[in-house]
C-alpha cells in the first residue's frame, strides 16, 4: 500500500468485508455524508445491474467505494494524483474535483484490494463517463447521478429516469445531453466526458 494512505489507516481496522470497511474508513476519517452517498450508490448500481445484465456485486463494490477519496480535498487532489502516478489531464488540473475517481480506483485496489478490471473501471469514469464505456461503467456513472450528493432532488432527474425505461445507454446519454445543453455552468468540459457524448450522440440520433 502506498504510504500516502498511512495515515488515514491509524484507526482502521479492515475485517474483509467492504460494506463495513468502505463505511467505517469514511466515518473515522470524518466523511459520514460521503459514506452515506457511497452506500446509496452502491445500494442503486447493484439494483441497476440486476436489470441492465451486469453483475450485480460488481457493480455493488464499485458503488461503495467510487468516492473513498473524498478523504482528500481538492485543494490537495492534484499532489496526490502526481505521488500515485497518475496522467493529469490539462482539464483535471484546473478542475481538480474531477481526478477524485482516477484516485478513488487507485484506492480501491491498494487500501480494499479490489484488482478487479470491471469495478476499477468503473470507479475511475463514474464522474464523466467515456468512450467504450461497458455495462458497469454506465450503471455506476447512472447510479451516481441518481443518488447526488447534494441537496434536494436532481434536477435531471426526470429525464434518467424516463430513459431507464429505454436502456442503461439510453439513461447516461440523458445525464451527459443535460450537461451539455447547460454547458454554461460546467467549470471544464472533461475529454472522457466529451468523448462519451459524442459517441452517445451518434448512437442516439435526434
Amino acid at each position: 500500500m502506498n504510504s500516502l494512505f498511512n495515515e488515514f489507516m491509524l484507526n482502521v481496522s479492515m475485517t474483509g468485508d467492504i460494506e463495513t470497511d468502505f463505511y467505517h474508513f469514511l466515518l473515522v476519517n470524518g466523511h459520514q455524508k460521503t459514506a452515506e452517498h457511497c452506500l446509496k450508490v452502491g445500494r442503486k448500481a447493484e439494483q441497476l445491474a440486476k436489470i441492465y445484465g451486469v453483475d450485480p456485486y460488481k457493480a455493488k463494490i464499485a458503488g461503495y467505494l467510487h468516492d473513498v477519496s473524498a478523504i482528500f480535498p481538492n485543494s490537495k487532489r492534484i499532489v496526490v494524483a502526481k505521488a500515485l502516478g497518475l496522467d493529469i489531464l490539462k482539464e483535471e488540473e484546473i478542475f481538480p474535483m474531477i481526478i477524485h475517481q482516477k484516485i478513488s480506483g487507485v484506492m480501491a485496489a491498494e487500501i480494499f484490494d479490489i484488482h478487479d478490471k470491471e469495478i476499477i473501471s468503473a470507479i475511475a469514469c463514474h464522474t464523466t463517463l467515456k468512450s467504450n464505456a461497458s455495462k458497469i461503467d454506465k450503471v455506476l456513472f447512472v447510479a451516481d447521478k441518481i443518488e447526488w450528493d447534494q441537496d434536494g432532488c436532481p434536477p435531471y432527474i426526470n429525464q434518467i429516469e424516463h430513459s431507464l425505461k429505454e436502456s442503461i445507454d439510453a439513461a447516461s446519454y440523458a445525464y451527459i445531453k443535460y450537461l451539455f445543453d447547460n454547458k454554461h455552468n460546467l467549470k471544464v468540459v472533461h475529454p472522457f466526458l466529451e468523448s462519451a457524448y459524442k459517441e452517445l450522440k451518434e448512437q442516439f440520433k435526434e
